[in-house]
């Protein structure tokens, strides 16, 4: 059986979740579909293409219903959540303009292109830092507070005040955004 472009996106994704992104080669990919690495550049010049859209996969349908720009970027962060180094993922694939260029434009229309881009590198700043932390977490690299409460750690999972945080950036943001339309 031959493989499509979307089994070839679905097959890195799923070697991004086992591998992460620093294991994502193309040589895993191909294996992952059984075949020989030459094949998969039937379908992709090379791994930046693939890059991007795996990025497009991640945040495909992110903000198709947002009507304001903390909505959209909260449902951004979760997409990039959901995968193993997806923030990575996107981020790169925004930064050197290879993909996930739809969101930065639907954002812009809610914020404006200045806001946009801000509230992206936000966003992806934010994601990455919280997908570090959650998985430092999982391999037990973290230490603990002093004492619960310092430095600005709240008692109890350090996931919910990761997200309390990027709600606190993002008014913080929006804010300011519009103090400036004024």
């Amino acid at each position: 059986m031959r493989n499509t472009l979307s089994d070839v996106v679905a097959a890195a994704l799923r070697v991004l979740d086992a591998q992460g992104l620093e294991g994502c080669s193309m040589r895993r990919v191909a294996a992952a579909l059984d075949v020989q690495p030459s094949a998969l550049y039937h379908h992709v010049p090379n791994k930046q293409t693939l890059l991007a859209l795996m990025a497009d996969e991640i945040v495909r349908g992110v903000g198709a219903s947002a009507r304001d720009p903390r909505a959209f970027c909260i449902e951004l962060r979760d997409a990039m959540l959901a995968v193993r180094d997806g923030a990575d993922v996107v981020a790169t694939a925004s930064a050197f303009r290879l993909g996930a260029s739809q969101i930065e434009d639907r954002l812009a229309e809610l914020a404006g292109v200045e806001g946009a881009r801000t509230l992206l590198l936000y966003t992806f700043g934010h994601a990455q830092s919280t997908q570090t932390h959650v998985q430092a977490a999982a391999l037990g690299a973290l230490l603990a507070p002093a004492e619960p409460g310092a430095q600005g750690e709240t008692a109890g999972d350090p996931s919910a005040d990761l997200d309390a945080s990027f709600g606190r950036g993002l008014d913080i943001i929006l804010a300011g955004l519009s103090s400036g339309r004024d």
